[in-house]
């Protein structure tokens, strides 16, 4: 994780400045969570597989009986994925009201 303590106060930069810095790092929050959002979708489709093929493996030996296999793992990253889709939207959203803020009627 970063550590901004060394980092001087942005009420001595121009508002302007000050509001771009603060998108820019919305908009790589934003990327971050889409990187993680990936991430999870890889894991779950990458266990689904294994899953898949554990199944046949196992029905294949005990004569094509059809068997479910409960993941107990998808409902975490189903779980994940859904909290940082929420985060990415509200990113969003404070990345449009900044935006707006910016242009004064």
């Amino acid at each position: 994780m970063l550590n901004y303590a060394g980092t001087p106060p942005l009420a001595a930069m121009a508002e302007t400045d000050s509001r771009q810095l603060i998108a820019a790092e919305l908009r790589s929050l934003i990327a971050r969570i889409d990187i993680s959002m990936r991430l999870i979708d890889a894991a779950m489709t990458s266990d689904d597989m294994e899953s898949e093929d554990d199944s046949a493996d196992l029905s294949a030996e005990l004569g094509s009986i059809e068997i479910v296999v409960l993941d107990d793992v998808t409902p975490r990253y189903a779980t994940a994925s859904a909290a940082l889709n929420t985060c990415r939207a509200e990113l969003r959203q404070a990345l449009q009201k900044l935006s707006e803020s910016g242009n004064p009627p």
